[in-house]
C-alpha cells in the first residue's frame, strides 16, 4: 500500500459515509492523517472475563452467557430484551431500536456469547442497555482487552470509531524513517511506524515521556523548525545595502521628551546593522508592555526614508494604527516629511490620492491596518516594512509579507507578549530576536494589590476619588454573559451594576461585538466620552490610554500569570501612579496564590512568562487563544524542553536537504508542506 494513502480523505476508508464523514469533519478529521494523530486519552478495561454475581453497578464488564429467552414486544416504544444467564445468574440484554431479526442473529438461544457494556440494575434485575459489544466465543479476542477510548463527538459510538481507527492503524505503510537507527537509539526514541502502533494500543499515548509519545513530539517539532528553517532561508536573501548616517535620527533622539534606554539604544543598533548589511532583516523587536518599542521602529524608519526608500508601518486595530500616526506626526514634526495613514474605512477620493503618492514616490511614510497590504497599493521603492503586534500573523503570512516588499524590502516585526526562553525558537525561528528589557526611567512601577470579592464594595469610594482625580478605569471580567456552569463573572451584568453606581459613565467592550463596534467603544474611552470601560480580555492589544490609572480584574485566579500582566500593562502608561486590584474568590488554590504573589513582586513580562510556564504549564499559556499563538498539539516546552532543543539542533545540522523527498512525508503529516511549498521530489 503506498503511503499516499495515509493523506487520502477520510470518505475513502471502509464503513465512512457522508453522514460519518461529517461527524468526524466536527472533530477535524478530515483526512486518514488525522486518525492516526487523534490519540487514545484513555483505556476502557475489558480484559476480564466476570461472572453474573461479581458485577458492579455503574462499571464497564465483560460477561460469557447463553440467551435463553428473546423476548420482542408488539406494544410501540416498549424495548427489545433477551434474558441471558451464566453458572451464577441471570442479566437482561434491553435494546431500544433494534430490529426482531438482527438480534435472533446475535443473540442465538443456548449458545455462549461474550458481551461487554456498563451494566445497570432495574427491578431487582442486572440490566446491560445496548451494548457496545456482543461477539461469539471464537472472536472474543477483539473484546477482551484494553480498548482505546477517544475524545468522540455527537453521532459517533465507540465501537464505530475503533473499527474505523483500527482499519487506518492495521493499514499504515512501512515509512522510510527520516530519523536514521543511530539517532534514533542514541536519543532513546522509536521508529516511526513502531511509535504510531504503540501509541493506539498501548498506554503510551497517556504518558507524555514514553518513548512512543516523545517521538511523536520530536516529529512535531522538528516539523515546526524546518519550516521556519525554511522560512528563514527563502526571506534572508541578498539585498542592496541601505546607505545613511544617522544624523536625522540622533536630531530626532535629541528633542525627545525622555531619554532612550540603554536597551532601546542596544536594539536600534541592532536594527541598524540589519539595514546596512547586504542580507534582508527579518527581525523582531520582544519587549514588554510599554517598553518603547515603537520609538524604536520610528527612528528606524527615519534611517531607511534617509537612505532614499518608502516605509510601511502595519497595526492590528485602526485606533492602534491611528495612535502610530499621531505619534510619527509628531516624532517626524521638524522634518519635511509627507505621512499617510490608510485604513479600510478611507474615504475613495482620499484612498485614489494615496495610492498615487504612493506610486509616484511622494509618500515616504504609510500607517495603517492589514489595508495596507492589498493588490492595488503599489510602492515606489518600498525599503521597510514594520508590523505591530505580529503575534497575529502566522508563518505563511509573513512570508508573503517579506514577498509584498521586493527583495530590497527589510522587514522588522514588534510583540508585546513576552515568550519564554523555551518557545522562543520554535515561535520565532525565522527570525533575528532582539529584545527592549527596561521600562522608561520615568515611567512609575504599577502598585499591584489583591482583594476578595466579597469586599468589593469597599472599592467604589475608590474608584469615585480616581474619577475626581481625571483618571479612568478599566473592569476585566473573564466571560460575556452569566454561565450556569462556570463560577465566572458576567462582563453584562458586572456594566449594569456599575452604571447603577456611576450612572452614563459607563462602557461596555467584549469578544462578541463587531471589530468596528469594538473601536467605536475604545475611541469613546480615549475621548474621556466614558470614565469606566468594563471589559473582556480583549483590551489586551497595545493601545495606548495615558489617562487609564486604575485597572480591576475581577476572578484573577482565573486568568494565567503573563495574561494578568499584559493586562496590567494596559494601565501606568502615563506620568500619573497607577493601581491594579486582582479581585479573587475565597479558596483559592496553591498555584492561584502563588500566582497573584508574583505579580504583586515582579512588573518583568519576560520573568512573568517563565514562571507561568512552570506554574500552569502550556496549556493556556499567555492565554495564547486570545494572543493568536497556536498550542503544539503534542510537544509541550515543561515536560519535553529536552527535545526542543534536540530538534532545533537536528535542524540546524541538516543543512540545505529540506528540499529533499526525506521530509516531505513529515512536513505533510503535520500540515507544513504546503506553508513552504516543499514538491514532492
Amino acid at each position: 500500500m503506498k503511503k499516499d494513502f495515509i493523506f487520502n480523505e477520510i470518505s475513502q476508508l471502509k464503513g465512512v459515509g457522508p453522514q460519518l464523514s461529517k461527524y468526524l469533519k466536527k472533530k477535524k478529521i478530515e483526512k486518514i492523517k488525522d486518525i492516526i494523530l487523534n490519540l487514545p486519552y484513555s483505556k476502557t478495561d475489558r480484559s476480564k472475563i466476570s461472572k453474573i454475581n461479581e458485577l458492579e453497578i455503574g462499571k464497564i464488564h465483560s460477561i460469557k452467557v447463553k440467551a435463553i429467552k428473546l423476548n420482542f414486544p408488539r406494544i410501540r416504544n416498549l424495548p427489545n430484551k433477551i434474558i441471558c444467564e451464566d453458572e451464577t445468574g441471570k442479566i437482561d440484554i434491553v435494546y431500544f431500536n433494534s430490529r426482531e431479526g438482527y438480534l435472533r442473529k446475535l443473540f442465538p438461544i443456548n449458545e455462549w456469547i461474550i458481551i461487554s457494556g456498563k451494566v445497570n440494575y432495574f427491578n431487582k434485575k442486572y440490566q446491560i442497555t445496548n451494548p457496545e459489544y456482543v461477539t461469539k466465543l471464537e472472536n472474543q479476542e477483539y473484546v477482551i482487552k484494553n480498548i482505546p477510548k477517544y475524545n468522540l463527538t455527537k453521532g459517533i459510538n465507540e465501537k464505530k470509531y475503533r473499527s474505523i481507527s483500527e482499519q487506518v492503524i492495521n493499514n499504515i505503510p512501512i515509512i522510510n524513517d527520516w530519523l536514521d537507527d543511530n539517532f534514533i537509539k542514541k536519543n532513546n526514541l522509536i521508529n516511526w511506524n513502531e511509535c504510531i502502533t504503540n501509541l493506539h494500543n498501548s498506554k503510551d499515548a497517556e504518558n507524555t515521556q514514553s518513548n512512543s509519545y516523545r517521538r511523536l513530539a520530536f516529529d512535531e517539532l522538528c516539523a515546526n523548525f524546518l519550516t521556519l528553517s525554511h522560512n528563514r532561508k527563502k526571506i534572508k536573501k541578498n539585498k542592496s545595502p541601505k546607505k545613511f548616517n544617522d544624523h536625522q535620527a540622533k536630531n530626532i533622539i535629541k528633542n525627545l521628551p525622555f531619554e532612550l534606554t540603554n536597551s532601546q539604544k542596544d536594539v536600534l543598533a541592532e536594527i541598524n546593522l540589519d539595514l546596512l548589511s547586504q542580507n534582508r532583516m527579518f527581525r523582531i523587536i520582544q519587549g514588554d508592555v510599554g517598553s518603547g518599542k515603537t520609538i524604536v521602529s520610528l527612528l528606524a524608519i527615519i534611517n531607511v526614508i534617509t537612505s532614499g526608500y518608502q516605509c510601511a508601518l502595519m497595526s492590528p486595530t485602526e485606533i492602534l494604527a491611528r495612535q502610530h500616526y499621531a505619534l510619527a506626526k509628531k516624532i517626524f514634526n521638524s522634518i519635511n516629511l509627507q505621512i499617510e495613514f490608510l485604513t479600510g474605512k478611507t474615504e475613495y477620493k482620499k484612498r485614489k490620492e494615496i495610492l498615487a503618492n504612493l506610486s509616484s514616490g511622494k509618500t515616504k511614510l504609510l500607517i495603517g491596518t492589514h489595508a495596507l497590504f492589498q493588490k492595488k497599493i503599489n510602492f515606489k521603492k518600498l525599503g521597510l516594512v514594520v508590523i505591530d503586534e505580529q503575534h497575529k500573523f502566522g508563518v505563511k503570512q509573513r512570508s508573503d509579507l517579506a514577498k509584498k516588499g521586493g527583495d530590497n524590502c527589510d522587514v522588522l516585526l514588534m510583540s508585546a507578549t513576552p515568550i519564554p526562553r523555551t518557545m522562543m525558537m520554535s515561535l520565532y525561528g525565522d527570525m533575528d530576536i532582539s529584545k527592549i528589557t527596561e521600562k522608561p526611567a520615568k515611567r512609575k512601577k504599577i502598585i499591584t494589590l489583591s482583594k476578595p470579592e466579597k469586599k468589593i464594595d469597599e472599592l467604589w469610594p475608590f474608584i469615585k476619588k480616581q474619577i475626581e482625580i481625571d483618571n479612568q478605569v478599566f473592569w476585566v471580567c473573564p466571560l460575556i454573559e452569566e454561565s450556569k456552569f462556570l463560577d465566572y463573572s458576567s462582563a453584562k451584568k458586572k456594566y449594569e451594576l456599575i452604571n447603577t453606581k456611576f450612572k452614563n459613565k459607563v462602557g461596555l467592550i467584549h469578544g462578541a461585538l463587531k471589530k468596528e463596534e469594538k473601536e467605536n467603544i475604545l475611541k469613546k474611552f480615549l475621548d474621556k466620552k466614558t470614565l469606566i470601560l468594563v471589559s473582556t480580555t480583549v483590551i489586551e492589544v497595545g493601545i495606548d490610554f495615558p489617562n487609564a490609572n486604575l485597572i480591576i480584574i475581577e476572578n484573577a485566579n482565573k486568568f494565567g500569570l503573563a495574561q494578568l500582566h499584559q493586562l496590567r500593562g494596559r494601565v501606568g502608561r502615563g506620568a500619573k501612579q497607577s493601581t491594579c486590584i486582582l479581585l479573587f474568590k475565597d479558596g483559592l488554590s496553591k498555584n492561584a496564590i502563588k500566582r497573584i504573589k508574583i505579580l504583586k513582586e515582579s512588573d518583568d513580562g519576560f520573568f512573568i512568562a517563565e514562571e507561568d510556564l512552570k506554574l500552569r504549564g502550556f496549556g493556556d499559556l499567555i492565554g495564547f487563544q486570545q494572543s493568536g499563538i497556536k498550542n503544539f498539539r503534542f510537544a509541550d516546552p515543561v515536560h519535553h524542553e529536552d527535545l526542543f532543543k534536540l530538534a532545533e539542533n537536528f535542524v540546524r545540522n541538516i543543512g540545505e536537504e529540506i528540499n529533499q523527498n526525506k521530509y516531505y512525508f513529515l512536513l505533510k503529516l503535520f500540515d507544513k508542506a504546503e506553508i513552504i511549498n516543499i514538491d514532492k521530489i
